[in-house]
């Protein structure tokens, strides 16, 4: 089956045909219906698919011959919310391409290949992004995942197990025999296009993290209260939203509030309660600690002005990830020179790093750097090139 044969399967599951947006949530019926995708795919290649307690699957390649540590590649399937079609199913399309490619022109590798599908990468509905690796991995304790719910009140074990799944958290079994990771992934951003190159491969991941924030408040009448008289939680919210845009764009770094709820949530009523979550993301992890520390200093001198109340919660937070160097120099020699570009974005392979795992990414590129919405996009000859790249990758570090 071909790269864009195995796209077309995919491209209905979870489609929004109002927007063309994707909502594949972890556990939910969509990102399982790609689950059952992905092992279908692996059982037509006659691969060994093993599974985690978690979801987290391999299909392995491992003919006669092949020994040692593993080389895994492939991504995941889920998306964040009105998400767009490429950012994780690409990883894994072109994985099994790759492999596809491989056999086709008679190579044997001398190690096992695996394909990877890593499962609630995007942290869309429980709030932890990389969910999936960092259980299985361990650098997420089993006891705090247990505590993860989502929005519409579901703990993370009961939606594992209304997905049929036998919930089993903790270090995974999957990686023990993994040596590498290479994750292929659209570019979000627009560095390839100004390049004029279809490929690059990673330097490092920036460090971000996510914090809630509970503005809190006087409830009262919207038209009987004077203006001067409010105690407005959603006006400290909406200074807080400016003062983190304006300090982020003094250290060109990110931050955004991108997810917003309010009590009582009606029209006529000052609110009694906002909570927001902040995600910032810096080039290293001191420019990040600086950024969110004077966003909340200026929260809470804010709060103290308008007479309301501000909680500050870390929810998760990443430090910055150098991907492996010489694995990085080995893949850009391999692909004639191809550019090594950091990316603001974190992904499945910068936990594997953290972890110990050595591991690297090939980044195709996305015409108009968009990404997380239904205008995400990469032109198939890019997406070819693509598994081109991964496919002379594989034959490198498999020989």
């Amino acid at each position: 089956m071909t790269f864009e044969q195995m796209s077309r399967d995919l491209r209905p599951i979870g489609r929004d045909p109002r927007s063309g947006g994707y909502v594949r949530s972890p556990f939910a019926a969509a990102e399982r219906e790609c689950a059952a995708w992905y092992v279908e795919q692996a059982t037509r290649r006659g691969l060994a698919v093993e599974q985690d307690g978690q979801g987290n699957a391999v299909a392995w390649w491992r003919p006669e011959g092949a020994t040692g540590s593993g080389i895994l590649v492939g991504s995941h399937l889920d998306s964040v919310d009105d998400g767009g079609a490429f950012d994780g199913p690409l990883g894994v399309v072109s994985s099994f391409a790759a492999i596809d490619a491989l056999r086709d022109s008679g190579f044997s590798p001398q190690r096992p290949i695996g394909v990877a599908m890593f499962v609630a990468e995007e942290g869309s509905r429980f709030g932890l992004a990389c969910l999936g690796s960092r259980l299985a991995t361990g650098l997420t304790d089993p006891d705090d995942a247990r505590e993860l719910r989502g929005p519409d009140g579901v703990f993370l074990l009961d939606a594992m197990t209304a997905a049929g799944l036998e919930p089993r958290l903790g270090r995974s079994g999957l990686l023990d025999q993994v040596g590498l990771f290479v994750e292929l992934h659209v570019e979000q951003g627009r560095d390839l296009v100004e390049r004029d190159r279809a490929v690059a491969v990673a330097s490092a991941s920036w460090a971000h993290g996510r914090w809630k924030f509970d503005f809190t408040g006087e409830p009262n009448h919207a038209g009987a209260t004077r203006m001067e008289d409010r105690r407005d939680p959603m006006l400290t919210y909406a200074m807080t939203v400016l003062a983190a845009n304006k300090q982020a764009r003094l250290v060109d770094a990110r931050a955004t509030f991108g997810r917003l709820t309010s009590r009582p949530n009606i029209t006529n009523a000052i609110p009694s309660h906002v909570a927001a979550w902040l995600d910032a993301r810096g080039a290293d992890s001191g420019v990040l600690v600086e950024l969110v520390e004077t966003i909340i200093r200026q929260s809470f001198e804010r709060a103290e002005r308008d007479g309301t109340a501000v909680e500050v919660t870390a929810e998760s937070v990443s430090p910055t990830v150098d991907f492996d160097v010489p694995l990085a120099h080995r893949l850009a020699a391999v692909l004639d020179d191809a550019p090594v570009i950091p990316t603001g974005a974190g992904h499945d392979a910068g936990i594997l790093q953290l972890a110990g795992v050595p591991s690297a990414m090939l980044f195709v590129r996305n015409p108009t750097g968009v990404s997380h919405s239904p205008a995400e996009h990469a032109e198939t000859a890019d997406c070819l090139a693509g598994v081109d790249a991964l496919t002379r990758v594989l034959r490198e570090l498999a020989s």
